[in-house]
């Protein structure tokens, strides 16, 4: 097949490419600059559209140019709003000024990680099931690490992920060259398997008829859907992985959130070992979403198929890749998991005084999704989610999620997060985050509350297009 370049010489910008290829010369027509003979990466072709967070963004900037005096409210990337206690800042405050000093200079530390941090995640989230601190490795934050465990795994891997979920997975799974081309009619990737969670199902995969893959990716509490798996069902997805010599990669950035007896960790469940992987973040419990922290378990016990352990290619990639994280934020890692730092009991008590400060911030954002779900409810629209973790799954019956948050942008002035973008599964919902200032999520509520009580026609004539 012929293919023409719509830059050079080709000044017309016709081109004879397929349409795959077709759809990436938009991008390609807007530079001036000089055409390489370097070929774009076939996997990025295959992407579909922005990513979902930037480009809420991108139309948070586009409402504000259309009303530049809109009191615009974002209740849409998940993005934390409460300020870092203070013990756990000065920590920071105070490494960083030693650096100014001969005594207090330091340069590169271990990639990965501070070994006093990895022996602190260890016993503070890990004590009860034996995680070892060598088995702990400390990054930039979560969804780094979820590139690098792709890196891990490479492009011949088979993948499932739960419908809705985390756009980070896909994208990456697309970038890596292990999804196969986008099926339009679906909404679906080819070689992706999409393990419905909705709550017909309690927002957990019917594992009978979930094909086998290599990995499963599975995030509880969930993200979007805020629905924390029980310890059954957990115990179903181990028992399942062993079964078909699975790995999970067990998303747990909102454990902290959980307030009933569902686990924290996928290592709580007997076997789990042998077949995960656990990534975690101080993000959402700490306030580190601009700092950036996180954490990824491998345990040794974690085989590959040849007999070789997981854990030592995960060293290998992090010593590659990666130069350690920032040794600022590791001290500020350090200060909330110190003996003033974070734990709870199983009651979700705080116990000491660094963890008071941070329980205090989690309580306080579970307390606005108790004023989101009370307002939906008070509506009449499902709510689901806001127990135990952050979000808020709203559902609007028959009418599409594009359309939905652009009416709610339109009328309100809030941001909230189509559910389509994070996958089939939330074509009908929208999510809605508790990260906000108090009276912000409480006028946020009552501008909901009027456009919804008093426009619910506007939302039954929605055109149902995305």
């Amino acid at each position: 097949m012929y293919k023409l370049l719509a830059c050079c010489s080709m000044a017309s910008g016709i081109s004879l490419q397929p349409k795959m290829v077709q759809a990436s010369l938009g991008v390609q027509k807007q530079g001036n600059g000089h055409c390489t003979n370097v070929p774009r990466n076939v996997n990025l072709e295959k992407l579909q559209n922005n990513y979902l967070f930037p480009e809420i963004s991108k139309r948070e900037l586009q409402h504000l140019d259309k009303y530049p005096s809109a009191k615009v409210i974002s209740l849409g990337i998940g993005d934390t709003t409460e300020p870092i206690p203070e013990k756990i800042s000065l920590s920071m405050a105070n490494y960083a000024h030693a650096l100014s000093t001969a005594e207090g200079y330091r340069g590169y530390g271990a990639e990965q990680g501070n070994q006093v941090l990895r022996k602190a995640i260890a016993e503070t989230f890990y004590k009860n099931v034996l995680i070892r601190d060598q088995e702990v490795f400390v990054s930039d934050g979560s969804q780094c690490d979820i590139s690098r465990l792709q890196l891990l795994l490479g492009s011949k891997v088979t993948i499932a992920v739960q419908d809705p979920s985390f756009p980070a997975y896909i994208d990456s799974s697309v970038i890596i060259g292990q999804a196969g081309d986008f099926q339009d009619k679906t909404g679906k990737y080819q070689n992706i398997v999409y393990m419905q969670c909705g709550p017909e199902n309690n927002f957990f995969p019917d594992l009978t008829t979930t094909p086998r893959t290599d990995i499963i990716f599975f995030c509880s509490p969930n993200n979007p859907t805020g629905h924390a798996a029980t310890r059954k069902q957990l115990q179903q997805l181990v028992e399942f992985a062993r079964d078909n010599g699975s790995i999970i990669i067990f998303d747990s950035a909102y454990a902290a959130y959980i307030t009933d007896d569902s686990p924290k960790s996928i290592f709580e469940i007997p076997g789990a070992k042998e077949v995960a992987i656990e990534i975690s973040s101080f993000s959402k419990f700490a306030g580190f979403t601009g700092v950036r922290l996180g954490w990824t378990v491998v345990p040794e016990e974690l085989l590959f198929s040849s007999g070789f352990p997981v854990i030592n290619d995960f060293n290998r990639i992090v010593c590659t890749c990666f130069n350690g994280a920032s040794n600022i934020a590791q001290a500020g890692g350090l200060a909330c998991l110190s003996s003033e730092g974070f734990q709870r009991n199983r009651t979700t008590e705080c116990l000491l005084e660094n963890s008071q400060a941070i329980c205090s911030v989690i309580d306080y954002y579970k307390e606005n999704t108790k004023i989101l779900v009370n307002t939906f409810a008070s509506l009449g629209l499902k709510a689901y989610g806001g127990v135990n973790a952050p979000y808020v799954w709203v559902h609007f019956p028959g009418l599409k999620s594009w359309n939905v948050f652009s009416e709610i942008l339109e009328k309100t002035h809030i941001i909230t997060v189509p559910g389509s973008g994070f996958g089939p599964g939330g074509a009908e919902y929208i999510r809605v985050s508790a990260f906000g200032q108090r009276e912000r999520i409480m006028e946020a509520s009552w501008r909901l509350e009027k456009l919804i009580s008093n426009e619910k026609a506007l939302f039954n004539s929605v055109e149902n297009k995305e």
